[in-house]
């Protein structure tokens, strides 16, 4: 028995392993539930009483030996194998590119536009997406009777039928009339809703920019200008642009713009339905009503005012199809914008 001891402990010494497969089977054949070290502490009661001490100071070294073995060659295998994975690996080799997302057609199209006008001096307003009916439709010289009061063009809340989700974000202007003496020139981009039908060409909510300039003697001319500067500086220097006699309740002469279609170069095709041109937004110079209602003297001071939906902007920007894109979060469709960044 004694013998058997011994000879363990020289196995035990003298043991090397190339992998941890190995250092795990001699652990399992030493140390293990059914291994030898447990098979010589179960006939230790067959041992012979001089030879006890001896043999139960042989187990308890085999058993101490062995685990520091086991434990030793362990540590060196795993060291061994993770230097290993280090010599694979070319520390000159570029980091892998991982996508970080992209900014929204509409944020880009909304930051382009900020910028240009903030070029000619104009700041940014903004204002509350509820709004009452006097910031929203009677300051901007809105009839009682006007359709836009309708329930089927606004969303009214339900608590209160003076209160509704603004409806374009003109609203904001009219605080800014409200609030600071001319001259004024600001624009205020903002999200807006109309009860409507959702659609390729329709949705119940969309972006807009809407401009406002008031001063003394500015005139249709200074508005025709400031739209092509940003017409030009959006599409292109070649780009065109026509103003078409409109109506809107707080502008009055009242016009539509369009633009030259990039597409065609205005020659004509089914984007603009072979006219040449495509309509981008609305203007005017402001009521005379609508400056009164706000405490300006309209004696003194004129103004001009515009607005325009980012979607439409971003639409011919970027060749886009379908208005509910902009809002489905189809990753396809956001990660074509990342060179725009």
């Amino acid at each position: 028995m004694l013998d058997t001891v011994k000879q363990l402990l020289k196995e035990t010494a003298n043991f090397e392993a190339k992998n941890l497969e190995e250092v795990e089977a001699f652990r399992i054949r030493i140390l293990g539930s059914k291994g030898e070290l447990k098979k010589l502490f179960a006939e230790f009661k067959n041992v012979a009483a001089e030879d006890k001490k001896e043999y139960g100071a042989l187990l308890n070294q085999l058993k101490n030996e062995a685990q520091a073995k086991v434990d030793e060659l362990k540590k060196s295998l795993q060291s061994k194998e993770k230097a290993a994975k280090f010599e694979d690996i070319d520390l000159s080799r570029p980091a892998s590119y991982r996508s970080i997302g992209t900014r929204h057609p509409i944020s880009i199209t909304k930051s382009q536009i900020i910028e240009i006008f903030s070029r000619i001096g104009f700041d940014v307003s903004e204002g509350p997406e509820i709004e009452d009916d006097w910031h929203n439709f009677t300051a901007l010289n809105f009839p009682p009777e006007h359709p836009a009061r309708d329930m089927q063009d606004t969303f009214f809340v339900e608590k209160d039928p003076d209160l509704a989700l603004r409806t374009h974000t003109s609203s904001v202007q009219v605080r800014v009339m409200e609030n600071n003496k001319p001259p004024i020139r600001t624009i205020s981009p903002g999200r807006v809703y109309r009860n409507e039908a959702i659609s390729a060409r329709a949705h119940c909510f969309f972006h807009q920019v809407e401009g406002l300039y008031i001063d003394k003697n500015v005139s249709f001319a200074d508005l025709k200008q400031t739209l092509l500067y940003f017409a030009r500086e959006v599409f292109g220097e070649e780009t065109k642009i026509r103003l078409r006699p409109s109506y809107f309740p707080f502008t009055e002469p009242s016009a539509e713009m369009d633009v030259s279609c990039s597409i065609c170069s205005g020659k004509g095709c089914n984007v603009c339905k072979y006219t040449g041109y495509l309509e981008i937004l609305g203007c005017g110079m402001v009521d005379p009503n609508v400056l009164e209602n706000c405490g300006i003297d309209s004696e003194e001071y004129t103004g001009f005012a515009f607005g325009m939906g980012v979607e439409r902007i971003a639409q011919l920007k970027y060749n886009i199809n379908d208005l509910r894109l902009y809002s489905e979060n189809d990753k396809a469709f956001l990660d074509q914008f990342k060179s725009a960044l």
